[in-house]
């Protein structure tokens, strides 16, 4: 499936008459690590030839938020001035442009800076909000409680569950990959006792393992249920991650989820048609925008995997209310990170799009995407 069949395009109409971005550093509330007390966003703002405005992001938590910038500034807006303003129509021939300094990564983090702007400016004409533009399929998204969280004591670890616990969620993903896998055991039979044999618990550990230590972790680890191991291995290692599905289907049956690492549409269809994963975690920012995101979707229906956004629930949120419903594949969950939202850091100009309360993600009213950085 190309991402011209996946995504909406538009014939005709406006152009791009305007494209500029500026760099943002939004602190957090609660740091992800000793130097990780801030995410670098760069807000983007697209003007048509009709007059209608966009406004879009790029996103990166600590490493290239510089250049990312200098990448929208330049290379982009140099590209995207003139061309067609139809959400979608610019993503290959961008990707194409861009590809020498490399297929994703910075390159494609730099381009949801523009699609995203692009999107919210054709759904804004439209007076709709992105799930009325591409059509909702449900009202409400299961979310899980997140964090980042193996630097926690056990004690902080068990806080923050609880604290998941009584805020109404009934899933909550935690970190993995202390350098004995008893330690990671102990911490995890300590937040099963809070969640009880109902909540689901999901592990991640962050890319820490090889394929061996992999199996072997999740042989021990196996004894707390999880619902996925996130990232196991390296992010680009294809054989690893097909391998690693093979030994989990005959031993434990825990899924490999993938995703937060993978640059590109192109790479997501690697993943899914060997074998290597059953659950997909698309960065709508980090795979360059909703174009590639929901062509990122459609080939997970067509392997019968489940998608669950990675991070970024404003946005991620709302696409996850338009994704299809598939029989006997999970429905989409959403992300919610604790303390790291947008609109819980102050960061937008407008009240947040989405809601979370009592562990689901609902839309409020807005016009187009909802998110515009003050």
């Amino acid at each position: 499936m190309t991402l011209a069949e996946a995504a909406p395009l538009f014939v005709g109409g406006p152009t791009i008459a305007g494209f500029d971005a500026r760099l943002l550093r939004v602190p957090l509330t609660r740091p992800w690590a000793a130097d990780v007390t801030s995410v670098g966003v760069i807000a983007t703002h697209v003007v048509r030839s009709d007059g209608a405005e966009g406004w879009g992001f790029s996103w990166t938590p600590q490493i290239g938020a510089e250049a990312v910038h200098a990448l929208l500034a330049n290379d982009i807006t140099r590209f995207a001035l003139g061309r067609p303003a139809d959400p979608g129509s610019e993503w290959q021939a961008l990707w194409q442009h861009l590809h020498e300094a490399g297929g994703g990564g910075v390159t494609t983090i730099a381009m949801a800076g523009l699609n995203l702007a692009l999107w919210d400016a054709a759904i804004r004409a439209q007076s709709t909000s992105l799930a009325g533009f591409l059509g909702a399929r449900r009202d409400r998204v299961r979310a899980y409680g997140s964090g980042v969280n193996l630097h926690y004591s056990e004690d902080e670890l068990v806080a923050q569950v609880r604290r998941w616990v009584d805020a109404g969620f009934d899933a909550v993903k935690v970190k993995v990959g202390k350098p004995d896998v008893a330690e990671d055991l102990d911490r995890l039979k300590a937040v099963r006792e809070v969640l009880g044999p109902d909540r689901a618990l999901m592990i991640d550990a962050n890319q820490r393992w090889e394929l061996d230590r992999a199996t072997q972790s999740l042989e021990v680890l196996a004894a707390v249920a999880p619902a996925w191991i996130e990232e196991p291995l390296r992010a680009d290692d294809l054989y690893g991650h097909t391998e690693l599905s093979r030994r989990l289907k005959t031993a434990s049956g825990i899924p490999i989820a993938v995703g937060e690492n993978l640059h590109n549409v192109f790479r997501f269809d690697d993943f899914l048609r060997s074998g290597a994963a059953q659950i997909v975690q698309p960065n709508i920012v980090r795979v360059g925008g909703i174009t590639p995101f929901l062509g990122i979707a459609a080939i997970a229906v067509e392997y019968g995997a489940a998608v669950h956004p990675h991070l970024l629930p404003e946005l991620s949120g709302q696409l996850a209310l338009t994704l299809p419903a598939v029989e006997g594949v999970p429905e989409p969950m959403a992300e919610d990170v604790e303390d790291a939202g947008f609109g819980a850091l102050g960061a937008l100009a407008d009240p947040s799009p989405v809601r979370i309360a009592d562990g689901t993600l609902t839309e409020v009213p807005h016009a187009g995407l909802g998110i515009r950085f003050s």
